[in-house]
């Protein structure tokens, strides 16, 4: 119900009416349609609307996901049009998940520990639901490529929001240690609060101890947005040095634009296994899916079709 009659009083609209007008007059959204959303700003750009629809098509499932462009501060408003407009499900993104985080109806025990939502479900007595799945996603992604994280020790760059959740999902993992190395040490200290007892912070600036966990660690995960590049032509960085990397090593970069980092290229030529972002990516989408649904989705159709879109 109401699907053509998003209004300016809830969201930014350029994005949100083209996407329905777009939807409409190709024949996917119908009266029975059910309708999830992404709300963030920005989101124009989001790669999460070719994500679930490919997702959605692999169900066979009469869904349909589009982008809603939210100003920071509306997020309240946001979840109230969700309730009106009928929507399913909401993935929330930045600058949202700590609001929505606080105006949800209850949450998950791992969107409670990091104060941060990336999935509304919408309950059988219609309360909303947030969750976490970004973290679950990272894990997922690495044991799709035959890397368990249990019992292993971990390397994580950056202390923010995606480190903070991966973090979480470690702990909850069976990860033995998890080594935070930040530009900001009193941020790290925060996040290794996270998994007490098996977290420990390091500041960015102490090369010595960096060299020594990271020769210490299985796994290395760059959470920091170091590497990002919107122009293929502009050769990257690398957030560490690349001669603390050896084939013993399962390198990740969390970044996925572009597919392959700096990072990747010289853990690649030094025969470490190097696992891009855009699984992670994913892997939150199915899992945010399999909440809204009950159903789990194909994967490698949602991964190909990010990838097509990338390219």
């Amino acid at each position: 119900m109401f699907k053509q009659q998003l209004s300016q009083e809830y969201f930014e609209m350029d994005t949100t009416q083209q996407a329905f007008t777009d939807a409409i007059s190709l024949n996917k959204i119908n009266p029975s349609t059910s309708i999830a959303a992404v709300i963030g700003d920005p989101v124009k750009h989001s790669l999460s609307p070719v994500i679930h629809n490919a997702g959605f098509k692999s169900l066979g499932i009469d869904w349909f996901y589009i982008a809603c462009e939210v100003k920071d501060g509306q997020a309240k408003q946001a979840l109230e049009a969700m309730k009106v407009l009928d929507l399913r499900g909401l993935s929330v993104t930045m600058p949202h998940k700590t609001s929505v985080a606080a105006l949800v109806d209850s949450v998950s025990e791992s969107a409670r520990a990091l104060k941060s939502v990336n999935t509304v479900e919408v309950s059988a007595d219609g309360s909303l639901v947030g969750h976490s799945t970004d973290g679950d996603g990272l894990v997922a992604s690495l044991q799709a490529r035959d890397v368990d994280v249990a019992g292993k020790d971990v390397l994580i760059l950056g202390a923010g929001g995606a480190a903070r959740s991966v973090i979480d999902a470690l702990s909850r993992k069976g990860c033995h240690q998890i080594f935070i190395v930040n530009r900001s040490l009193e941020s790290a200290k925060v996040a290794a609060e996270l998994a007490p007892g098996i977290a420990t912070a390091t500041a960015l600036t102490d090369q010595s101890a960096i060299s020594e966990i990271t020769s210490q660690c299985n796994i290395v995960i760059n959470a920091t947005s170091v590497g990002m590049s919107k122009s293929p032509d502009v050769k990257s960085v690398s957030p560490i040095s690349a001669d603390l990397i050896t084939s013993a090593h399962v390198v990740v970069d969390l970044v996925y634009h572009p597919i392959q980092t700096e990072l990747l290229h010289q853990a690649q030529l030094r025969g470490a296994q190097a696992i891009d972002g855009l699984g992670m990516l994913v892997h939150q989408a199915a899992l945010q899916q399999q909440i809204w649904t009950g159903l789990f989705p194909s994967v490698p159709d949602m991964y190909q079709a990010a990838l097509q879109a990338l390219s």
